[in-house]
């Protein structure tokens, strides 16, 4: 059979309702095949680009290359870099879908971009990490309320098993598993795992009690009595426990005890409890590869910009030519 020909014969209506109940449900996987996160930011970004489309008169779909890279240029003075990346991105996936690719190596599209890149650069404002030296404040002025018990045994474990903010707040009391070496901890789903194949972690038994992540885990469970369902939940300031915690709700627990610490808040975010373990162990010469096992990375590069951090001062040549 040639490549003009049907793939599929159809024979009655009813195989054409088949097709039309496969079709359905393949637009629904491809539909799961992006973060919610990722779709709701590509959501975002195609409204945008929409409406400035029809503020100036143009056609957004399917867009000339000249539109795009005039709607790059009008964004470049308030947006990041990072962000129109976003955007472009979100408008090259639109233009796919609708069946009519962009080519965004047009020179209309791909020279601004570069000039762009070049005029405002690439690096993002990146949150500090919460060093090991910055836990251990941290935890010390939590008090010994629920409140206090519930975001100890969240930065500590957040720390230790390097959790993205999703994932922490993700694990339910039956992914963790208490064993004589520490916690076995099972993250059903991730960033890079988007399928759910699943992933396990190993939670050791830390030296220092008060930032021991297996001793603050047992600690908030005894106290707040859970049995199943999610391990980390909202409480109320009457000490009520409510349904799970939200990922943004991991941030505000960071600047808070950061601030109480004396750190500044402004400096941290949620990811400063990742990056804080990935440079914190790279200082202490701890093995990428290792480092990588704990965190979840999957190519070094990503990594990289952590354990540079973290080597800043180990072997530093400066520290050895007599200054």
């Amino acid at each position: 059979m040639g490549d003009n020909q049907a793939l599929v014969r159809i024979e009655t209506s009813g195989d054409l309702a088949r097709l039309a109940d496969l079709d359905a449900k393949a637009a629904g996987y491809a539909h799961q095949a992006k973060a919610e996160n990722t779709k709701r930011a590509y959501r975002a970004a195609w409204t945008d680009f929409t409406r400035w489309c029809a503020g100036k008169g143009l056609v957004s779909l399917p867009a000339l290359p000249r539109t795009v890279g005039w709607y790059l240029s009008d964004r470049a003075s308030t947006l990041k870099t990072s962000t129109l990346q976003l955007r472009l991105s979100a408008i090259s996936q639109a233009h796919r879908l609708a069946g009519c690719p962009l080519d965004t190596k047009d020179p209309a599209i791909k020279e601004v971009w570069s000039g762009i890149k070049r005029a405002n650069g690439t690096a993002q404002d990146a949150k500090a990490p919460v060093m090991i030296e910055d836990l251990r404040a941290m935890v010390e002025v939590l008090p010994d309320s629920l409140l206090g018990v519930r975001d100890r045994a969240l930065l500590v474990l957040g720390f230790a098993g390097a959790f993205r903010r999703s994932e922490l707040v993700g694990l339910d009391v039956g992914d963790i598993e208490i064993t004589n070496d520490g916690l076995v901890v099972t993250v059903r789903r991730s960033k890079t795992d988007q399928e759910a194949e699943g992933t396990v972690k190993g939670i050791p038994y830390g030296s220092h009690p008060e930032t021991c992540p297996v001793r603050a885990v047992q600690a908030w469970l005894e106290a707040s009595g859970i049995e199943d369902g999610a391990l980390f939940r909202s409480i109320t300031r009457h000490g009520r426990m409510n349904d799970r915690m939200s990922d943004k709700a991991v941030a505000l627990v960071v600047k808070r005890t950061a601030e109480a610490a004396g750190l500044d808040p402004a400096r941290f975010s949620g990811h400063s409890l990742r990056a804080g373990f990935a440079t914190s162990a790279a200082a202490r010469g701890v093995n990428t590869f290792s480092i990588m096992d704990q965190t979840g990375h999957k190519r070094t590069d990503t990594l990289k910009k952590y354990v540079r951090m973290g080597n800043l001062f180990r072997n530093n040549a400066a520290a050895q030519v007599g200054l």
